[in-house]
């Protein structure tokens, strides 16, 4: 059963709105994976080599690269510590297939709970992550917001046309 989205305040401070949109965001993705098969997992749409299976496992791994990782400097756990990235890049894409909508949708939430956690610990949004960028510059936790917001409304477009694809449905 699908539950209703949890839509932003229309008047948010800044923190509650990036994270309430974060979670918004969080919730459409979520969605489109609801009820799906393992086949329909593995869907794509054209040429795109894109699933929803690929994208919430992808997610996770975003959720865990930027908060734990890049904000806190820890290490990834698994699976993802084992994996060689320069001889699969796309492996957080590509190892979804044979997996379930139950068993990607409760490591996704697991991950999701665990930032959640994390950024319940950071008073200031100007704070700046133990890690830093390519370019050795460090993000601040505003910045992390901003680009996961942007990261999930990506992705929950391209998770919206391959749903619409496999079963007609359509909306957030």
């Amino acid at each position: 059963m699908t539950l209703p989205l949890t839509d932003p305040k229309k008047a948010p401070a800044e923190r509650q709105g990036l994270e309430e949109f974060l979670d918004y965001f969080r919730q459409v993705v979520r969605r489109k994976a609801e009820g799906l098969t393992p086949a329909q997992l593995t869907h794509s749409v054209a040429s795109s080599s894109l699933t929803i299976g690929g994208i919430v496992r992808h997610l996770t791994l975003v959720e865990e690269s930027w908060f734990v990782e890049v904000l806190q400097g820890g290490e990834l756990g698994e699976p993802w510590a084992s994996v060689d990235w320069k001889s699969e890049p796309d492996w957080d894409f590509d190892s979804a297939a044979g997996s379930t909508a139950e068993e990607l949708l409760a490591t996704h939430a697991h991950a999701c709970e665990r930032s959640r956690k994390i950024l319940a610990e950071v008073d200031d949004l100007d704070a700046l992550t133990v890690r830093s960028g390519h370019d050795g510059t460090k993000f601040n936790v505003r910045w992390i917001l901003i680009h996961l917001v942007e990261e999930y409304a990506r992705h929950a477009g391209h998770a919206d046309l391959i749903r619409e694809d496999i079963d007609g449905q359509t909306g957030d």
